[in-house]
């Protein structure tokens, strides 16, 4: 996985200014699309910066756990957030919800739109995890679902949490409580983004992620209300990144972080685990119908956000490494070692709650729409740790514990067995 630090963020400056904004981008603005085939299209997401923590550390609440991996006969040390799983305890963290406005080729992208949709997905409404009614095929379309959790009705991060430690049933939880702040206005300039079109007629915004990711770094250090317990969301409307200088090198849907903010400025991540540490996240609300459904169904809508709150809570500082994995169903991370649960099964996910935003046919007619969210899929601590049983939730199918939050509804056998090395 590729991780960028914040000296290299810290390069790219920009204006930042608080305004309200339109809500919809057309076709018709003035900068013209880039046709760009599904084929070119690469969801990916990564991490921010990094940053170690001591006890006295004021950050996010989290404890610290070790699992012996029986392939490498390394012991890991991990950062989780909430409480340890043992204590039976619960954890609320108070999410910061910051929209962010984009104005770019002319168009503009308001992350305020999509406010309402996210706070009504299953990242922050309840939500019955018993079953669901279709999941991703192997196709990459989707197929009928089934049973899938006994973690109860509660939110979508908690319930992957209980899940993962096989707590159902029990007073553990990590829950998030939103709290809406007023909407930030990006503007992007010429030379660091453009607008693309695939081939449904979805036309999105696409910025250089360097240039982007320094605007929102520069957020975290100047914004009064971010609390370093909280977690910050820059929430954004079918916003894509791009890496390098090739606008087609796309996409970045979404990533976390943590850093020492340090007043304006990019932060540092060498102050000994003894300073502030924010912990934050960036994600962007996904048009149906951006992405193919056909082969990539359920990357749309809160897919990225579950992603990354999923990433955020087993490895809130981006510093918890395992021993190497390489999946088929991401290749784009290539070799990595670090406990990023969504990486291997980005694109991979399943229907839950109801979803009346953007459900209508996209601008060249096609239906791609069905009234449901479309969350991630997460890979559970066993995998990373070559536990063989897990000692996660049972499996739906009786095979013993699972590796997934989707256990045998992922139709990928990678995913039925720890992780293979690379």
């Amino acid at each position: 996985m590729r991780r960028f630090s914040l000296a290299t963020l810290a390069a790219a400056a920009g204006v930042i200014t608080v305004a309200p904004m339109l809500a919809t981008v057309s076709a018709s603005a003035s900068t013209s699309p880039i046709q760009i085939p599904d084929s070119a299209l690469s969801a990916t997401m990564t991490t921010m910066g990094g940053a170690s923590v001591l006890p006295t550390t004021r950050t996010v609440a989290h404890w610290f756990g070790t699992a012996a991996n029986p392939d490498d006969g390394v012991t890991y040390g991990f950062n989780m957030v909430g409480a340890d799983p043992s204590l039976n305890e619960s954890t609320t963290v108070t999410a910061d919800i910051i929209p962010v406005n984009v104005v770019v080729g002319g168009a503009t992208y308001d992350g305020s739109d999509v406010v309402g949709a996210t706070l009504a997905s299953p990242v922050f409404a309840n939500n019955d995890y018993s079953s669901t009614v279709a999941s991703t095929s192997a196709a990459g379309g989707f197929t009928s679902g089934g049973a899938l959790s006994n973690a109860g009705t509660t939110q979508l991060e908690d319930a992957t949490m209980r899940s993962q430690f096989n707590k159902g049933g029990t007073g553990y939880h990590v829950l998030l409580n939103p709290v809406v702040h007023p909407a930030i206005t990006i503007n992007v300039p010429s030379n660091q983004g453009t607008l693309l079109q695939t081939g449904r007629g979805v036309v999105a915004a696409d910025i250089n992620i360097v240039w982007w990711s320094s605007q929102i770094q520069n957020l975290d250090n100047s914004l009064g209300y971010v609390d370093p317990t909280h977690l910050p969301i820059y929430l954004t409307n079918n916003v894509m990144l791009y890496e390098g200088h090739n606008p087609a090198n796309c996409c970045v849907i979404g990533y976390h972080g943590a850093a020492h903010p340090t007043g304006n400025g990019a932060g540092s991540t060498n102050t000994n685990g003894n300073a502030v540490v924010q912990t934050f996240a960036w994600a962007s609300y996904v048009t149906p119908g951006f992405f193919n459904p056909k082969t990539a169904w359920a990357l749309q809508d809160i897919h990225a956000l579950s992603h990354e709150i999923a990433e955020w809570a087993d490895d809130p500082f981006t510093n918890n490494t395992v021993e190497p994995w390489l999946t088929p169903t991401a290749p784009q991370y290539g070799c990595t070692a670090i406990l990023e649960t969504g990486d291997p099964v980005v694109g991979i996910g399943f229907a839950k709650g109801t979803n009346t935003f953007e459900q209508g046919p996209t601008p060249n007619g096609t239906q791609v729409a069905d009234g449901y969210y479309h969350p991630e899929d997460e890979v559970f601590l066993p995998w990373f740790m070559r536990s063989n049983p897990s000692n996660a939730e049972p499996s739906q199918d009786g095979s013993g514990g699972r590796y997934t939050l989707m256990g045998s509804l992922n139709p990928y056998p990678g995913f039925r067995q720890p992780a293979t090395g690379c």
